[in-house]
Formats: structure tokens, sequence, C-alpha cells
């Protein structure tokens, strides 16, 4: 059974960072292709950005392409997304996603989902 688990989440001030992670359990990770959402309050889920089972493979949305980055240690399982540069409107609950080898911004693409994490940014 494949399980994601996200952290890292919480109330974070405008201009603040976070590090979230998203530990996998049940596959094979090092074949895993992951990527992120956000769902803010009211609005659509979006793509936040991919990391391939390559490591150098990376693609994020372009609203935020010079904030993020994602990575993956594969002896731990997990991967990272760090945001920088938090402003109130990226309040939302962050998921990851992953998939066997391929990576896609299409979510409807991912097998297996975590449960989501939400970020709060406020003063």
């Amino acid at each position: 059974q494949v399980q994601l688990v996200e952290s890292g989440g919480g109330l974070v001030q405008p201009g603040g960072s976070l590090r979230l992670s998203c530990a996998v359990s049940g596959f094979p990770f090092r074949s895993l292709a992951m990527s992120w959402y956000r769902q803010a309050p009211g609005k659509e889920r979006e793509f936040v950005g991919f990391i391939g089972w390559r490591a150098i493979n990376t693609n994020f949305a372009d609203s935020g392409k010079d904030r993020f980055t994602i990575s993956r240690h594969n002896d731990k399982n997990t991967a990272y997304l760090q945001i920088n540069r938090l402003e109130p409107e990226n309040t939302a609950i962050s998921y990851c996603a992953v998939q066997n080898y391929r990576a896609s911004r299409d979510p409807g693409e991912y097998d297996y989902w975590g449960q989501g994490t939400q970020v709060t940014v406020s003063s």
C-alpha cells in the first residue's frame, strides 16, 4: 500500500520561507516522479512543480519558478518543496502526488496523493 505523508506546513509571516516534506512508503521511491500542487480557499487545485525520478528533471509553474525549489533524498524516501518569499495570497493546502517514472503537470495522471499540509501566510 502506497502512502504519502506531507509535513512542514504551518503559519509563516509574509516574506518568510517553508520547506515541505513528502515521505513515501510502500513503493520503490527511486523510480517515482513527484508533483506538488496547491489549493487556495475557494479555488481550483493548481500545479506548483515536479521532480522526475531523475532529480535533474524539474519543472515549475511560471507563477513561482523563482521562489520554488524541489529536491529529493532517495535514501530517505522523501522529497522536499522549498518555498521562499511567501505572501498572504500563497495561503493554501499543499499536496504531493507520485507516479511511476513519468513526471507531468496533469494531476489526473497521478496515482497516489498525500493528505495535504496547510500553509498559512499571515502577520
